[in-house]
């Protein structure tokens, strides 16, 4: 499906109802990168490793589930379009899942738990995905815009940086706010059940706010021709065909290290606060808003920066400049030359150095996110398909590897320097916090400088886009013109 061409140019309302969307998957990745690990291991009792194996374990069923959803969204045709179907459909299942994760039977075994979190964790992902996909996939239908798919990947990362930097804020400093019976908040079980009936509340509404906000443009979108019916085997040539685009495979594997990073230092972050920094829930709570305060910066920096440089370059840059930010704190804590616990000082340090590292990683996946929609025409122009929800199920999975690789490294982190369940913050031996902060600053400039390499294999810039599109109508011209055409009875 492309756009209509006589289309109405997208109004702010329409990129606002299609970035609200992604609140709801905010509100999952909120629950999968900064609580779960926590929830399980600290306040349930079951070790670290076996949460976050079971976290890295429904990865795998993502990689599955993921690209399925997408070929199906790409090859389903209904009046409501390709995409609407699945979205609505997503909305009672994936909030209804995200409740039971938190609300665990009692009285089963470590390994009971194991399985509980495994299996409930890939229902929550998996229906998620039936909206995060197909929804991800509007995005080149609505605008085939150079700059323009920019702006509402802006949108859409902003959205989900409120809903899971929201939900965060507010369960920090209300849902875990300290008690007479649990004076450390973060240990508080009544806190967890409260997130999670809230959440999958906010999750059910953004997905059917965002789906009957964006239905009013299917009437402009063009539907491709109906895909050939073929068998399993040819389809997964075809899949295999379209991610073999170079370009595609250097944001998936820029994407994949960098998400990686993203949701181990996401994953940390609570036990860095609790243990390192010696903060309390309220504290916390403070620092969460780095990353929305980020992801607003990011609705002006990655268009700028797109423009300005191209995106591919942007995209490199801001990646290099966010992980020098992300590790100064803990290399000055490290080298006795940052603020000590305590210090009035040291909150707006965190957050200040926080949040220039939440703007430049965020407006790198902005701009990456946007790459993926530029790939389709040229892709297209290969294979004669346009696979936006292929490519963008790939996009989802970098995504979520930061509650599955991420969240996986960091237990193994957690796991690694000797923090056990029930550790108490007050009595914690400090060489094991600053021993987790030594781990973790290599592994995050590894992750995101490696990561950042690959997106030298990414050649599309503004040109090439544009003459993608401007040949990608010619064949369409092309097209209808040997359709409309007459045989000659005497040819």
């Amino acid at each position: 499906m492309v756009t209509d061409t006589s289309a109405p140019k997208l109004g702010l309302f329409t990129k606002l109802f299609y970035g609200f969307g992604s609140v709801g998957y905010g509100v999952k990745d909120v629950a999968f990168r900064s609580f779960l690990l926590l929830y399980y291991n600290q306040v349930i009792g079951v070790r670290a490793d076996l949460v976050s194996f079971a976290i890295l374990v429904a990865l795998c069923v993502d990689a599955i589930s993921d690209p399925v959803v997408g070929q199906w969204s790409d090859t389903l045709r209904t009046k409501w379009g390709r995409r609407h179907p699945f979205m609505f459909l997503s909305a009672i299942p994936a909030s209804a899942s995200l409740l039971l994760l938190f609300f665990p039977p009692s009285g089963m075994s470590e390994m009971g738990m194991f399985w509980y979190i495994l299996v409930v964790g890939c229902c929550v992902r998996t229906f998620i995905t039936f909206f995060e996909i197909p929804s991800s996939a509007l995005a080149p239908e609505l605008t085939s815009d150079y700059d323009e798919r920019t702006s509402i990947a802006s949108y859409r990362y902003f959205f989900a940086y409120l809903g899971g930097v929201g939900m965060a804020f507010l369960t920090l400093l209300v849902f875990l706010a300290p008690t007479e019976e649990y004076p450390v908040g973060q240990l508080n079980p009544n806190g967890y059940e409260t997130f999670a009936i809230v959440g999958a509340a906010i999750m059910f509404a953004a997905i059917l706010i965002s789906s009957l906000g964006t239905i009013h443009r299917i009437k402009y979108f063009k539907m491709p021709p109906a895909r050939e019916k073929i068998g399993a085997l040819k389809t997964l040539v075809q899949m295999k065909s379209t991610f073999g685009h170079k370009g595609f495979l250097a944001i998936l594997c820029f994407g994949v290290l960098k998400y990686t990073a993203v949701g181990m230092t996401s994953a940390l972050n609570i036990y860095f606060g609790t243990y390192l920094w010696g903060l309390n829930s309220a504290q916390l709570a403070i620092l969460t808003i780095d990353s929305l305060v980020g992801a607003f910066l990011a609705l002006f920096v990655a268009p700028i920066a797109s423009r300005r440089f191209g995106k591919r370059n942007a995209a490199l840059g801001l990646a290099v400049i966010a992980v020098i930010f992300g590790s100064t704190p803990y290399l000055l804590r490290l080298s006795g030359n940052f603020f000590e616990n305590g210090d009035p000082l040291l909150v707006p340090a965190i957050f200040l150095f926080s949040g220039i590292f939440q703007m430049c990683g965020v407006s790198s996946a902005v701009l990456t996110h946007a790459m993926v929609g530029d790939v389709v025409e040229e892709s297209q122009l290969a294979t004669g398909r346009r696979s936006e929800g292929l490519f963008y199920a790939a996009n989802t999975l970098m995504q979520k590897s930061t509650s599955g690789l991420g969240v996986f490294a960091a237990g193994m982190l957690v796991s690694f320097v000797g923090i056990v369940p029930g550790m108490d913050p007050a009595s914690i031996d400090p060489a094991i916090p600053r021993a987790l902060a030594l781990a973790y600053v290599p592994a995050l400039i590894v992750l995101y400088i490696g990561g950042a390499g690959f997106l030298f294999g990414y050649r599309i810039d503004r040109a090439s886009h544009e003459a993608s599109l401007a040949e990608l109508e010619k064949r369409q011209r092309a097209a209808a013109y040997n359709a409309d055409r007459v045989p000659d009875p005497a040819e």
